[in-house]
């Protein structure tokens, strides 16, 4: 039977995926890539369109994952997408399903791989992992994320604030990722867990793309203008 490789594809800029990404990209038959709604470009498929082989272009498939916290539809995302894909790989395609980032962070995959291992277990899986952004990100500001005995955090998008400034308390970095919207509620509440108005703070939007915009300052230099409303952005205050 064909294989299934799930490739991360990194920050968004095509030179920070791996070598055996780009290798699976090319001898790929189909390519998945995931998609918030129907028509619309998959960011992923954006990042690794550069390094597919003119010579032997494969077939490209969205699947659409809608943004929605509705527990049954998103049952059913995952459902109907792990059997678009195991169809295929039955007919005797390999298969590379793209995400961006990691694979094993906050992705759509964690979903899919556990609906494939569950309902098609003879399906044999590969995972190539992906630069993750806090890195990326890091490089770009030339920021530490963690050194020596510090702690750290990692925070997803809708936050519980009350779970957030417990965490806050007990991390000397906090890493927001994903949407941007939210990144001005926590200002204040770091402020009251011990961070400084001296604190690192470091904010980026589509780092690693044509459109990035990365910003550093300290927590107490920050106003409504440093923030951004993309989806696509990362936040980092590190105690001082």
């Amino acid at each position: 039977m064909a294989e299934l490789t799930c490739v991360g594809c990194g920050p968004g800029d095509p030179e920070l995926l791996t070598v055996k990404a780009v290798k699976a990209i090319r001898n790929a038959d189909v390519i998945m890539c995931p998609t918030s709604k129907e028509g619309k470009t998959s960011i992923a498929y954006s990042i690794i369109s550069s390094v597919i082989d003119d010579s032997k272009k494969p077939d490209v498939v969205n699947l659409v994952f809608p943004m929605v916290k509705d527990e049954k539809t998103l049952e059913n995302t995952w459902e109907k997408n792990a059997k678009a894909i195991a169809d295929v790989i039955k007919s005797g395609k390999s298969v590379v399903y793209l995400t961006v980032g990691d694979p094993s962070l906050y992705s759509t995959w964690i979903y899919l791989q556990r609906e494939l291992k569950s309902k098609y277990p003879e399906i044999k899986i590969t995972v190539i992992p992906g630069i993750v952004s806090i890195f990326a990100f890091a490089s770009k500001v030339g920021i530490s994320i963690a050194e020596g005995d510090e702690t750290m955090a990692v925070i997803p998008a809708f936050y519980d604030l009350s779970r957030v400034k417990e965490t806050a308390k007990n991390c000397d970095t906090m890493v927001f990722l994903k949407d941007g919207r939210y990144f001005d509620q926590v200002i204040k509440l770091l402020k009251e867990a011990g961070f400084s108005d001296n604190s690192l703070f470091a904010i980026a939007q589509d780092v690693g793309t044509s459109e990035e915009i990365v910003k550093k300052l300290t927590l107490g230099e920050v106003t409504k203008e440093t923030f951004t409303n993309k989806y696509f952005s990362i936040m980092v205050v590190k105690r001082a």
